[in-house]
Parts: C-alpha cells; sequence; structure tokens
C-alpha cells in the first residue's frame, strides 16, 4: 500500500526549505520552485504545473527557472511530444553544485589577487583580501577528497 502523503505538510515543507535557502541567498521565488521540484516524485514538473502548486504566475516561474538553470540546480528538457518544456532537479545535484564551485572559486581567487595588488600587499584590506585567498584556495584544495569520500560512502550504502 503505498503511503499517503499530506498535502498541507508537503506545503508547509516546501515554503520552509525554500525561506531556508532564502537565508542563504537563493531568490525566494527561485527556491520556491526548487524546493517543489524537490518533493516532485520524478523530480519534474512543467512551468505551469509549478505555476499552479505554487499558486503565482508563469512569469514569476520563468524567472525563477532561468535562474536555477544558471546556478545548475535544475535542468530544462523537452516534454516530449509537446510543446513544451519540463524542469527537472539534477541528479546528484548537491555533487555537481559543490564540483562546479571549484571553477568560481578560481575566478575569485584572480579578481581577489588583483584586489590585493591594487590595495598594496601591507595594507589592511590587502591583508584581509590575502585571507580571503587562503581560505578559497584551502576550499579548493580539500573539496576533491570531501567528494571522493561522498561517493564512497554512497556506494557502501
Amino acid at each position: 500500500m503505498a503511503e499517503q502523503r499530506d498535502p498541507y505538510a508537503v506545503r508547509q515543507f516546501v515554503e520552509r526549505f525554500a525561506l531556508d535557502l532564502a537565508g542563504a541567498g537563493v531568490p525566494r521565488m527561485a527556491a520556491r520552485v526548487f524546493a517543489s521540484l524537490l518533493v516532485a516524485d520524478d523530480g519534474r514538473r512543467t512551468a505551469a504545473e509549478l505555476a499552479e502548486v505554487l499558486e503565482v504566475s508563469p512569469a514569476a516561474v520563468s524567472g525563477a527557472v532561468r535562474y536555477l538553470t544558471q546556478v545548475n540546480l535544475v535542468a530544462r528538457e523537452p516534454v516530449p511530444g509537446q510543446r513544451r518544456d519540463q524542469y527537472r532537479v539534477l541528479d546528484d545535484l548537491w555533487y555537481a553544485s559543490i564540483t562546479n564551485r571549484e571553477a568560481r572559486l578560481a575566478d575569485w581567487d584572480r579578481t581577489l589577487a588583483e584586489g590585493q595588488a591594487a590595495l598594496g600587499e601591507s595594507s589592511a584590506a590587502a591583508q584581509r583580501l590575502g585571507e580571503t585567498r587562503e581560505f578559497f584556495e584551502f576550499l579548493r584544495e580539500e573539496i576533491p577528497a570531501l567528494m571522493q569520500k561522498w561517493h564512497r560512502q554512497r556506494r557502501s550504502s
């Protein structure tokens, strides 16, 4: 027998998780769309379905999915046999999201180095930028090992 879902509890979860994501810097509507995709059993919904379940306009969904596809949390795919698209949560999305940060961290390092040079190496601001660079370098060194550990853990479970 299939487990029954409480639609109210699911909606409450979507809104709470969206608020958590918004608190971390994700635009609120994008966070709501993302959470809505997470709770769909197949991880997929069309823009019309998202607008209906979230009780928002199609324009709001459009902007949200554009953001989510740009940050590689959601993929856009055609619906077979139809002229519309659906959006789906990427497989192993957190792994992909963290792994994709590597290139961003490298970009930030280059920009911070330029800022350090512009400020003069001995200024307090340049030292702050240097500490930021060291932190990002630490992340860049540690992330690959964490990702390998994650894959080992997933294979063993």
